[in-house]
């Protein structure tokens, strides 16, 4: 008699994330007393902005945040996101279609988890992030994969997306700025992508968490607003984690149509109700601020993608195109697959990434995980002193292959 399986198939076939288990294994390496320099996790480095943190203080002292509270947000901070969404974005969207999850990978779970049933396809532009092809997998969905490369700028146009379209597409996800190249779409790129979208009647769900990191001529554009005949066939997914430095506070929301923030806030109130009341108010803080302590993180990292970006490319074998937006490059290093490097031959892009942080003690995402193998993703959300040290060593590693 055969044994059931200890781990259900569903859950079983969830891959770990990529660049949370490359961020943890450089830890682990740097805690033994070897000098790693991490470029895998998405997280500035910044302290969250003091006027935050206080309001996190004062809540704390608060009894009424040590109860329950709503399932989809404290309606305080539901009314603030509004407020910020139709200030940064134009879209004006009623508190009512807010819903406050914990940190943005939740909002991205549970939408999916909504709007689709299984067979449903999702087109979904790669490289992608990570956690995307997981929730899509998770609620029964089939991705559907638009490969881009270096050449385009990472970027999909409406020609490339209709040959993927077949009648049993439901969503295209749409993320502008993009993790993990850094790619942004123009205003009139957006609107056209949008207007092909409402003409065939998909839903679209777009990522606008790094909305407000974009560099040099670039402009952040909400396809909810840049094309409003998609109506109410449109899903935004946000929260304060990159903006703000807030990676471990974990409040995201997800702003939609009344029936399916209905729906997400049911299966939110059944899965781990409300997101904790400190981190609401200090997201609370955070949203209804000014920009400024923004502003000038956004200095940092344009110099920070600057430098990199022209590291990268004096590396023979390694073409990085110029990211417009987040805090990542992704440069190509397929010239560099196969090559000799200190006596071995990596065959992969994920090869050749475990040899560098053995060999060079520099821990970077290879393309394996975002879809689209011979890339590596490096951050730039980090020490400008620990950038430099880190793409040197990567150069001086790199110039050994033959």
């Amino acid at each position: 008699m055969s044994t059931p399986p200890r781990i259900s198939t569903r859950i079983s076939a969830i891959s770990e994330s990529a660049t949370l288990a490359v961020d943890a294994k450089a830890k682990a390496m740097k805690a033994a007393g070897r000098p790693v320099i991490g470029f895998g996790a998405g997280e500035p480095d910044f302290p969250t902005p003091g006027y935050i943190v206080e309001a996190a203080v004062a809540a704390a002292r608060e009894p009424r945040f040590h109860k329950y509270t709503p399932a989809g947000g404290l309606p305080e901070l539901k009314q603030a996101i509004a407020a910020k969404t139709l200030r940064d974005s134009g879209y004006r969207v009623e508190p009512s279609r807010v819903l406050v999850t914990n940190g943005g990978k939740q909002a991205v779970y549970q939408a999916f988890a909504t709007l689709l049933d299984p067979g449903d396809e999702v087109l979904v532009v790669a490289p992608y992030w990570t956690t995307y092809p997981e929730a899509i997998k998770l609620a029964g969905g089939v991705q559907v994969d638009v490969v881009t490369d270096e050449t385009t700028g990472y970027l999909a146009g409406v020609e490339q997306l209709e040959a993927a379209r077949t009648e049993r597409t439901k969503v295209l996800l749409f993320v502008s700025p993009s993790n993990p190249t850094g790619a942004v779409h123009s205003r009139e790129q957006t609107e056209e992508i949008g207007r092909w979208a409402a003409e065939h009647g998909l839903w679209v769900v777009t990522d606008e968490i790094y909305e407000h990191l974009v560099y040099g001529g670039a402009e952040f554009t909400s396809i909810a607003t840049a094309v409003p005949e998609l109506g109410d066939r449109v899903v935004i997914l946000n929260g304060v984690a990159k903006t703000y430095a807030m990676t471990g506070w974990r409040v995201g929301w997800l702003i939609g149509p009344g029936d399916v923030v209905k729906a997400a806030t049911n299966l939110q109130s059944h899965a781990t109700s409300n997101v904790a009341n400190v981190s609401q108010m200090a997201a609370l803080a955070a949203v209804s601020g000014d920009l400024s302590a923004v502003g000038r993180m956004r200095e940092a990292f344009d110099r920070r993608r600057q430098t990199m970006v022209r590291m990268l490319n004096e590396i023979p074998g390694v073409l990085c195109p110029e990211p417009k937006g987040a805090f990542y490059a992704y440069p190509s290093v397929k010239e560099l697959i196969g090559k000799e490097l200190r006596g071995r031959r990596p065959a992969s892009s994920a090869e050749l990434a475990e040899l560098i942080l053995e060999e060079a003690e520099v821990a970077v995402v290879p393309g394996e995980a975002f879809g689209t193998p011979g890339y590596f993703r490096l951050s730039y959300a980090l020490g400008d002193d620990d950038l430099v040290e880190g793409v040197s060593r990567l150069a001086k590693l790199l110039a050994d292959a033959r």
